[in-house]
Order: structure tokens, then sequence, then C-alpha cells
């Protein structure tokens, strides 16, 4: 999005949220001229917006309301996007997180995805980019509800990890392990298709709903840190087995 060519506006300080996470959004973003025009184009698509100008702030907002989604600058004074991003996820706040970074920091994205952000926008970025980046993260979340309602008791059980899905808790043991969102859907995916390989880029496309080219590595870092949760060796995998030259496959269980 390109804004210097745009009057400056003030940005409104909504102080007060509605209770409901129903089509609101929250925007921490510290420039005023494009928190302002991104409130006004998710206006456009009937949501509402409140707006935070630096991370403390945000992380307030966001840890004490209920949203659909927030919009997270990386670049922020007081706490960045990414330390943000990783309180949040530190305090099983699952919101969707749209991230937005610059041109350059391939790094960064790469740290906000594997931190749980759902999605990264770079700057700068058309408007109905912006729209269908939205309308695609909050599609994945309908979808997800839709399918924890149609089997609210499904329980998966592979030897001694147990993975109920309508409460998105796993057990090994009867001992709760922590995951993160995207651990979560990774692990999921695996177990309801065991036996199957699956590439790198088929997994970035499932779970993060759309191809992020060059950043496979982010499936890398998730596998090994969910390995580490749920393998007694995680040399000797005994449920996500590597596919050399291939991908990935959860082992097949009788």
């Amino acid at each position: 999005m390109d804004h210097t060519s745009q009057p400056r506006h003030r940005v409104t300080d909504h102080s007060q949220t509605s209770g409901s996470a129903d089509r609101r959004i929250l925007i921490v973003e510290d420039d005023a001229d494009i928190s302002h025009l991104i409130e006004i184009h998710l206006n456009d698509i009937a949501f509402e917006v409140d707006v935070a100008n630096n991370g403390v702030d945000g992380l307030n907002r966001a840890s004490n309301h209920d949203y659909q989604l927030i919009v997270l600058d990386l670049m922020l004074p007081g706490l960045d996007g990414l330390e943000v991003c990783r309180r949040l996820r530190s305090m099983s706040v699952n919101t969707p997180v749209l991230m937005l970074t610059a041109k350059s920091s391939e790094l960064d994205r790469v740290l906000g995805l594997e931190l749980g952000a759902d999605d990264y926008l770079t700057k700068p970025f058309s408007v109905k980019e912006l729209q269908a980046r939205v309308k695609a993260i909050l599609r994945r979340v309908e979808l997800s509800g839709s399918q924890k309602k149609t089997s609210p008791d499904e329980h998966i059980k592979v030897g001694s990890l147990i993975i109920d899905v309508a409460g998105r808790n796993v057990t090994i043991e009867n001992k709760t392990i922590e995951l993160t969102v995207k651990e979560f859907d990774l692990l999921l995916h695996f177990a309801r298709n065991p036996g199957r390989v699956y590439s790198r880029g088929q997994l970035l496309d499932t779970i993060w709903g759309y191809s992020h080219n060059g950043y496979e590595h982010t499936v890398n870092s998730h596998i090994n840190r969910l390995r580490k949760k749920i393998e007694n060796d995680p040399e000797r995998s005994q449920y996500i087995e590597t596919v050399w030259g291939v991908g990935y496959k959860f082992r097949e269980y009788r």
C-alpha cells in the first residue's frame, strides 16, 4: 500500500471494545496514515476496528478483549510485533494474526510464522490484497470451527497419544502437551492421514492456507519443535517420520 500520496488522517482511538469478537479486528500499527487506511478498507468489508499505536497497548488489548483477527505491524515502539506475537501465543491467545512486514525483512517474516503468525503481508500492499488475506484467514477459521461442530466428540488415539479435536488438546500418557496453533494443526493433519507422505510445499498450502514460496524451512522448524514435544526420542521418531527427498508422513498404526 503506497500511502505517501495520501493526506494525513487522525487515527480514531477506540478505547472500548465489544464483548464479542464478531466482526471486530485489532490493528496494531504506529503509522497513523497506514492504520487509518487499513481501518477504512476493513470498514468497507463490514468489520469494526480497534487501533493500537504501539506494541504494549496492542498486547494489552489483544490479551484482554476478543477479536476475530489481529493485524500486527512488525516494527513497533515499546514491543515489536515479533515479541507481541510470541507473548500472545505463550498466553494461549490463539486469535489469528496477520503480520505486516517490510520487503527486506525476510528473516523476520520467517520468525513471525514460526512464532505463530497465521499469515504475513509485505509493505507496500494493495487494498484488495489486504482484504483478500483477511477474508482468507477468517474463512480458514470458520472452516475449522465448522469441522469441530460436526464432530464434537472426535478423539484420535495413537498409542499413548490422544488428540481431543474439539478441545484442541493433546495428551501423552495422561500428560497434557502444550502445542502452538500451528503445531496442533500439523499434528492433527498428520494423524488424520496416517501413511500419506506430504511435501513441505503441500503442508504449507494446507496448514498456512496457501503457498509461502521459499519458506519450506518454516515447516521443518515446526515439525522439529513438535517432535521434541511428542517424541520420547526425536532422533527415532515414533509418530512423524521423515521421507528423505520427499517430505513427512505420520506412522501407520494397527
